[in-house]
């Protein structure tokens, strides 16, 4: 057993997400004995003293599978229609496993509002840390039925990342149809070797990592990657391992080196940061100078009119947007104190004129240090 390994999975409170393929046999329906294995090592690892969050694609798989749909429909509508229909399968596969072991589940339907209000937030959060006190298995989705492609977290990786955030869990544990993330795509390079362990932040890993094997699933390695970053801003590690791995979380539990782990290296955001780092919908964006982004990267200062070039978009107080370089890298977000439209007529200024060019007063930042965070 690996002593790293041991030491991460030794965090008694684990994200574990399942993906589409895994969950329907490649979308011919659920794949109840599979869900029925890993039911029974998380049923283990409760009575280890783990708790466990469970994150589950598969209900359009599922309701792709009911509906005798070969292919996954583009129309939003029925999209939509094929995850209320999936569900209900989705679920009740996972009420009738976990009810062998005594164990209750709750089904959390998300979607980005759930998360980019604060209070929502707040409440989310609340909801799960008191099922988890309660010995019950949260199974989280993102609210397929109602969302639509402009306010979607994207992918379930994803979501399973945010989650981790939310409850602050020290471990996301990626089930998928690769045992990991290898050093090339092993399904055309019979020389690849599996990579097991890696920095979360490592941007270099992007090369190496393939598009998606199903057209069932939304993401592929690229999206878990891109997970494990969004993890490690809580200090979340993350374990991408081989959902057909006989007995592959227990096994995990144990520290035996299956799949890759990709550790978080850097101190975790204080918890109102890890929530805006989280934000996926900004509603625009200011272009900075050379001044204030070095400003904002090296003495960890408010953002002040004065170093803004342009905005983008119509936001109004209060509102998420993001910090660009000349370049249009992003370098930071935060929530700001002027609409766009008093942005535009003070950008470039000081604050010092924001009374004399708006008419009224107001706060000295565009965004206070407190309401940004970097990226």
């Amino acid at each position: 057993m690996d002593a790293e390994r041991r030491q991460v999975t030794a965090a008694r409170r684990w994200v574990v997400k399942i993906g589409s393929a895994l969950l329907t046999n490649d979308g011919r329906g659920l794949a109840r004995e599979a869900i029925a294995g890993w039911v029974g090592q998380i049923a283990a690892l409760q009575d280890q003293g783990y708790e466990i969050v469970l994150v589950s694609s598969g209900a359009i798989a599922e309701g792709m599978a009911r509906l005798n749909w070969a292919q996954r429909p583009r129309e939003l509508h029925e999209l939509q229609a094929a995850a209320a229909v999936g569900q209900m399968g989705l679920i009740e596969a996972y009420e009738s496993c976990f009810q062998r072991y005594g164990r209750h589940t709750a089904q959390i339907l998300l979607d980005h509002d759930d998360l980019s209000n604060r209070q929502r937030y707040l409440n989310a959060r609340r909801t799960l840390t008191t099922l988890i006190k309660l010995g019950v298995v949260p199974v989280v989705n993102e609210n397929d039925t109602v969302v639509t492609d402009e306010i979607r977290f994207g992918d379930n990786d994803t979501l399973g990342a945010l989650v981790a955030n939310l409850i602050e869990a020290p471990l996301l544990v990626i089930l998928t149809d690769r045992d990991g993330l290898y050093s090339a795509d092993p399904r055309a390079n019979p020389d690849a070797t599996l990579i097991q362990r890696g920095r979360a932040l490592d941007l270099g890993l992007d090369a190496i990592a393939g598009g998606s094997a199903s057209q069932l699933s939304r993401g592929g390695m690229i999206t878990k990657l891109r997970a494990a970053r969004l993890a490690a801003r809580s200090g979340a590690h993350t374990l991408i391992a081989g959902g057909r791995i006989d007995q592959v979380l227990t096994r995990l539990a144990e520290g035996e080196l299956l799949g890759t782990l990709l550790v978080a290296d850097s101190e975790p955001l204080v918890a109102r940061k890890q929530w805006l780092a989280g934000q996926l919908q900004a509603k625009g964006a200011v272009t900075l100078d050379a001044g204030a982004v070095r400003v904002l990267r090296e003495s960890g200062r408010s953002l002040l009119p004065v170093g803004v070039l342009r905005c983008e978009g119509d936001y109004a107080r209060g509102d998420l947007v993001r910090c660009l370089a000349e370049d249009g890298r992003e370098i930071a977000r935060g929530l700001i104190n002027y609409s766009s439209a008093e942005t535009r007529r003070i950008a470039g200024l000081g604050s010092d004129r924001i009374l004399e060019i708006l008419g009224y007063g107001g706060d000295a930042e565009l965004i206070h240090r407190d309401n940004l965070v970097l990226v």
